[in-house]
């Protein structure tokens, strides 16, 4: 019997996905999941044949739902179903072990073909996708250096403790605030430097030096 879990918050695409499925396979069992903690708690008594995972659901932010799946359960294979559909997203998703990615304007027939696909093995991208190649020239670090211009002190304190690897909890504990106000601050960065995961403003800061980056007066005060 194919075994199938789907974490998505949204009731609708959760049954026309369970709809598609259906199609795909005889008495299929389908497992559904509106958060990704859910999702794993069904996986400490289940073992799917596949793992079709919405990138926005309420308890994780960006990529970091896939790379807690793949961290847990490498063995599983994990699709994201996403409506964001931009190439660097997918190319993203796809570094960090996804076997595919379907996008949510996806149509029925091509999306039981999806399924079947990477349950028989193979990889899954949609037909129009064309692998975004990395821009590290000149005019790319100025375009990062006027949106870091628009970056408050706050945010750029910020910004630098996620470039070194720090937790919303740990952030908010060294600039004595809330993590609700981190969480504001993370997605304003996201939403200033035009990238969808805290992951991606890491890569698109590395093609920086610290020179690039604006500083704030406290750190300008301690160097």
């Amino acid at each position: 019997m194919t075994e199938i879990l789907i974490v998505d918050d949204h009731p609708l695409f959760r049954e026309a996905m369970h709809s598609a499925i259906d199609a795909a396979y005889d008495s299929p069992q389908v497992l559904e999941a509106e958060c990704l903690d859910e999702g794993m708690q069904l996986l400490e008594s289940h073992k799917p044949d596949l793992i079709l995972l919405d990138l926005n659901i309420p308890d994780t932010e960006g990529y970091f739902g896939l790379i807690d799946l793949r961290a847990r359960y490498p063995r599983l294979p994990v699709v994201v179903v996403s409506g964001h559909e931009e190439p660097r997203v997918i190319k993203e998703v796809m570094s960090h072990g996804a076997l595919g990615f379907i996008p949510k304007s996806t149509r029925k027939p091509a999306l039981v073909e999806a399924i079947k696909q990477v349950l028989s093995g193979e990889i899954y991208l949609p037909e129009s996708y064309v692998e975004p190649q990395e821009d590290r020239s000149e005019g790319d670090r100025s375009r990062l250096r006027k949106q870091l211009a628009t970056l408050t002190p706050q945010q750029l304190r910020v910004l630098r403790m996620l470039r070194d690897g720090l937790l919303n909890k740990q952030i908010a504990y060294e600039l004595n605030v809330g993590e609700t106000t981190i969480k504001a601050h993370v997605s304003e960065i996201l939403r200033k430097l035009g990238v969808y995961s805290r992951t991606q403003v890491v890569i698109e800061i590395n093609k920086l030096t610290s020179d690039d980056i604006p500083q704030t007066p406290d750190a300008l005060t301690n160097k």
